[in-house]
């Protein structure tokens, strides 16, 4: 295995120190600063909660709850609830109460946590109200954040697919360093969700997930020297995608192509996955009312447009074969989905999204001409754009490791130690 150790980084404010190694960090994150020399390992602000018209904070251990720095009161074993109010909020219970406008919770000793609505997380959290409702951030060290997401995203695996649990860590670690910052005006680097990664907390974590995280500790995936952004979905189906198969504002880059997934004697890779192949049916009622609902938000189409629907196809495919036009007839002409929007646009008739592009669409008509049922048979789940995280277990079940899995599912990228 071939890892290259950078010895540039990225250039990190340091947002704890002090007494107990913590102190309060600033509500507003700086914009992020171009790449530099630094050492040591850097925290990661995680938006945990947005908004929330209520928050119960607890604790594990023993957390202070400071005010500009100044210890204000301390979490005993009940909860404190918050609750905006004007420009600030309101705390109340046992352990303390009062008006502020931000409070950080700060364990007192290695082992304590610090518990948002049942979760608990390390490090220390910030609560501010903002917007009429209160934020929750997270900061807390690279390498536990990582944690926090690896088995969240991947789930309980076996020794036989480690390298993938690897490899999802390098990609989690690359993501953040690559999107640091991006939601600075709001106060924290990324969002807990899948807007950006799924991050648990404490719960979210494994200990097969921990041994991935200290195995790959301080690897980052890159290309000409910068961090690439790694995209990465559940199952691609047999081929990865291009960016603008599946977003509107992603931009091409060398190392998020399409990539086969193709398994040496046949088969794909991510075939074990149980999102691997499926099939969808609408009646064509039910098709034209979820079109009526989605086609202004998403198309910029009046609803009463769709007044019945005469004909559904797809019109063009791309690279990997992703559907990246389908065009939808109706009484009033027809009605172009672009591939971006169609996952959207097509909602399932429980109204969760369309598993993916890779489908084909086959209708059946009425004596009148209009559509009576609608079939999708599909391939794979999610956008299609980077890793494939079913088809890393297969490459990893069958001895791929995780700089091989990597540089496959982003080629010309390559692991580099960064800290």
């Amino acid at each position: 295995m071939r890892i290259r150790s950078n010895g540039w980084r990225a250039r990190w404010p340091t947002l704890l120190a002090g007494s107990a190694g913590l102190s309060v960090a600033l509500a507003t994150c700086a914009k992020p600063e171009p790449l530099r020399p630094v050492t040591g390992e850097p925290d990661v602000r995680v938006g945990i909660a947005i908004g929330a018209n209520q928050l119960r904070v607890g604790a594990r251990g023993a957390v202070a709850a400071l005010q500009d720095g100044r210890a204000v009161f301390r979490l005993m074993a009940d909860p404190i609830f918050l609750a905006p109010a004007g420009r600030g909020m309101t705390v109340a219970g046992a352990a303390g109460s009062g008006q502020y406008e931000t409070l950080s919770f700060a364990p007192l000793e290695s082992s304590a946590l610090v518990v948002v609505d049942g979760k608990p997380y390390r490090g220390v959290v910030e609560v501010f109200a903002r917007g009429g409702g209160i934020t929750a951030v997270n900061q807390v060290a690279l390498e536990a954040y990582v944690a926090g997401v690896v088995s969240a995203e991947m789930g309980r695996r076996t020794d036989a697919e480690h390298a993938a649990l690897e490899a999802q860590a390098i990609v989690t670690r690359s993501y953040f360093l690559a999107n640091r910052g991006k939601f600075a005006a709001e106060g924290y680097d990324l969002r807990a969700t899948v807007t950006d990664q799924a991050y648990g907390g404490v719960d979210a974590e494994t200990s097969e997930g921990w041994r991935a995280v200290r195995g790959t500790t301080g690897l980052m995936l890159t290309f000409d020297g910068e961090p690439v952004t790694p995209f990465y979905h559940s199952t691609c189906g047999g081929s990865t995608a291009s960016p603008p198969e599946s977003f509107r504002t992603v931009r091409a880059r060398p190392y998020l192509r399409p990539v086969s997934d193709r398994r040496p004697g046949g088969g794909d890779y991510c075939n074990i996955s149980p999102r691997y192949r499926w099939t969808v049916e609408w009646d064509g009622s039910q098709l034209r009312d979820i079109l009526r609902r989605t086609a202004p938000a998403v198309l910029g189409i009046e609803a009463s447009m769709v007044d019945q629907i005469r004909d559904i196809r797809v019109q063009r495919t791309g690279p990997s074969g992703r559907a990246v036009e389908v065009r939808v007839r109706v009484g009033h002409g027809e009605m172009p989905i672009s591939g971006p929007d169609m996952r959207a646009a097509l909602l399932q008739p429980d109204g969760r999204i369309l598993g993916s592009t890779v489908l084909q669409l086959a209708a059946n008509h009425g004596a009148d001409g209009v559509v009576r049922r609608v079939t999708a048979h599909g391939a794979g789940w999610g956008h299609g754009v980077g890793m494939c995280q079913w088809g890393a277990v297969g490459r990893a079940r069958a001895g791929q490791d995780f700089e091989t899995i990597l540089t496959t599912y982003f080629p010309g990228a390559i692991v580099e130690r960064w800290y």
